[in-house]
Parts: C-alpha cells; sequence; structure tokens
C-alpha cells in the first residue's frame, strides 16, 4: 500500500499532561470491538474500573461514560491516562490510539494527516515553516476493500492537483484564490453530479453555532465575532485550505459532493478570520465541530443546503 503523509506529519508529538486542551476532556469516546474483547481477558482493578463505566448512547454504540467536566474517567489529576499507565497505549481504544491523526483508505492508497482539533498539530500547520507538502511511501499492508467508483476516484485525484495548485499560486492574493478555489468547485461539480445549491437561511454565523458544545469557549468565540474578516497570514491560511482540501477532496468519491469539501476549504479560512486570528481558535473550532458526529453532520447539511454558504454569497466574505 502507498501511504501519503503531509511533510511534517512525523514532528507530531503528543505533550500529554501538558496539554492545555486535553483530548481526554469534552467528547465520549467509543469502545471498539477489538478493544473490548482484549478488556474481558483483564482482571483485577482495571477490569473492574472499565466495566463500571461502559455505556450505551443513544445510537447504541459502546462508549465511556464521561466522569465530571466531561472528563475520561480514566483521566487522573495529573491529566495523564490510568488506562495507558496499567494496560499500555497499545491496548486503549482505537480513537485514544490514533488522534489527532486521521486516515483516509482508498484501495491501495492510504492518507494520513493530523487534525487542527489537538492544539499542538494546529500550532504546526499554522506555524508551518515552508510548503505544506507530502512524503510518499510503500508499505506491506494489503490494500483496502471498498466499492468506490475508480473512474472518479482518478478524476478527483487529478483534480485536486489542481485544487492545490489554485491555492498555492503566489502570484494572487488569498481571497483571489479561494475565489478561483470556489470557481474551480463549482465547475467541476457540474462534471460529477450538477446539483442545485440549497435554498435555506441559516444566517452566516449561526452555522457555527453547534447544538453539540464541547468547549464554551467556541460558544463565546462565535457569539463575539468580528463584523467583517480580518487580514490574516498568508501562509497560515494556505496551510488552512490545504489541510481541508488534502483531508476531505477525495472522499467526494463516496458521495459526489466535492463542492462542499472546497467550500470546507473556503470557509476554514474565514475562520480565524471572524473568530479569531490564532492556532487556537482553529483547535477549538475543529474539535467542536470535526470531531462531534452531530456538529459535522449538520455542517455537512448546511454546507450544501444553505443560500449563505452558496458560492456566490462565500465570494462576498473574500471581496
Amino acid at each position: 500500500m502507498k501511504l501519503v503523509t503531509p511533510s511534517f506529519y512525523k514532528d507530531f508529538k503528543c505533550i500529554a499532561g501538558a496539554c492545555p486542551d486535553s483530548c481526554c476532556q469534552g467528547w465520549e469516546v467509543d469502545a471498539d470491538e477489538a478493544s473490548l474483547a482484549y478488556y474481558k481477558t483483564l482482571s483485577g482493578v482495571i477490569r473492574e474500573r472499565i466495566d463500571s463505566v461502559l455505556d450505551k448512547d443513544e445510537f447504541g454504540n459502546t462508549i465511556f461514560r464521561l466522569a465530571e467536566k466531561k472528563r475520561c474517567p480514566f483521566l487522573n489529576h495529573e491529566n495523564l491516562c490510568d488506562m495507558h499507565i496499567a494496560i499500555g497505549g497499545e491496548h486503549t481504544p482505537y480513537t485514544c490510539r490514533t488522534f489527532p491523526r486521521f486516515i483516509n483508505d482508498f484501495g491501495g492508497t492510504r492518507e494520513m494527516g493530523i487534525s487542527f482539533s489537538c492544539p499542538v498539530a494546529s500550532e504546526i500547520m499554522w506555524g508551518l515553516n515552508g510548503k505544506f507538502d507530502f512524503t510518499f511511501e510503500m508499505n506491506d499492508l494489503p490494500p483496502s476493500l471498498n466499492n468506490i467508483d475508480a473512474e472518479l476516484y482518478f478524476k478527483l485525484f487529478n483534480e485536486r492537483k489542481k485544487a492545490y495548485s489554485i491555492v498555492q499560486n503566489n502570484n494572487l492574493t488569498i481571497n483571489e484564490r479561494l475565489i478561483q478555489l470556489l470557481d474551480f468547485g463549482s465547475s467541476l461539480q457540474k462534471d460529477i453530479d450538477n446539483y442545485r445549491e440549497g435554498s435555506s437561511k441559516t444566517a452566516f454565523f449561526d452555522v457555527f453555532d453547534n447544538p453539540e458544545v464541547i468547549n464554551p469557549e467556541w460558544v463565546e468565540k462565535v457569539k463575539n465575532h468580528k463584523t467583517a474578516p480580518e487580514i490574516l497570514n498568508t501562509e497560515s491560511c494556505e496551510n488552512i485550505a490545504m489541510y481541508f482540501l488534502f483531508r476531505y477532496f477525495l472522499t467526494a468519491v463516496y458521495d459526489s459532493d466535492v463542492l462542499s469539501k472546497i467550500k470546507m476549504a473556503v470557509i476554514g479560512v474565514l475562520i480565524p478570520a471572524y473568530f479569531g486570528n490564532d492556532a487556537w481558535t482553529m483547535h477549538l473550532w475543529s474539535k467542536e465541530t470535526e470531531h462531534s458526529d452531530m456538529n459535522m453532520s449538520r455542517y455537512k447539511n448546511e454546507l450544501r443546503n444553505n443560500f449563505y454558504l452558496s458560492v456566490d454569497e462565500l465570494k462576498k466574505h473574500l471581496v
């Protein structure tokens, strides 16, 4: 299998208990089947602790019931994981082992990156010294099994290169690039599956007022948003757009909605422009949205169906 990662991917190091916003607080963690099977082989205090906090969510998934202040029940007073200490990091739930990494498999290709939802990862991408580019290597993993449309995949693969070129075109201002990217996405969408952008009218700033609150600080950011976008560091904007294109563009192979993925890249740049010009703001938004099934599902619906997130309306934020 071919592995594709951003060139800075291996620079990431978790700072564990020193993290200013622990990934072990604020959201539920699913207990995956492989981990659950292993926990049944345990005995003693750690087995009793695990059994005492297993629960079901509203969808029937097995989860770890959160403690006070939405803390993971295994997060100790030093902000370290008691489960990791007791049985090793390799036996913690899949989410805990992989976060903040994300993995997208497309047959013989695996793409992996790190998410803005982690404060350290956010700082890396916000302040990246140099071009957002990629490394490629081969490993011995077998290709993943999926039923993707190969023709659509290769079309998207080639078109994403064009999107990257638009975003990284230093002959244009970042706003000019994003306007060009929106036009590119609109044209590409017509080639793939020409759908009408929606007519629902959730106000632009209300889009970011998520129903599931993970960190109240984000609620305050939305409440106190700027009325006009702030001028941002061009390199940071470029990195934000590249992150969203890398993470989401090819996933259009599953729903044929490439325009929404391009809108995500544009709106990603508008997040710090309206809510706070720093890596911390990107971290808050990502944790609040990308890592909440409820919030992300709502956001995807808004991207496709909200008039105020249409191509023409988004352009108004860039002129």
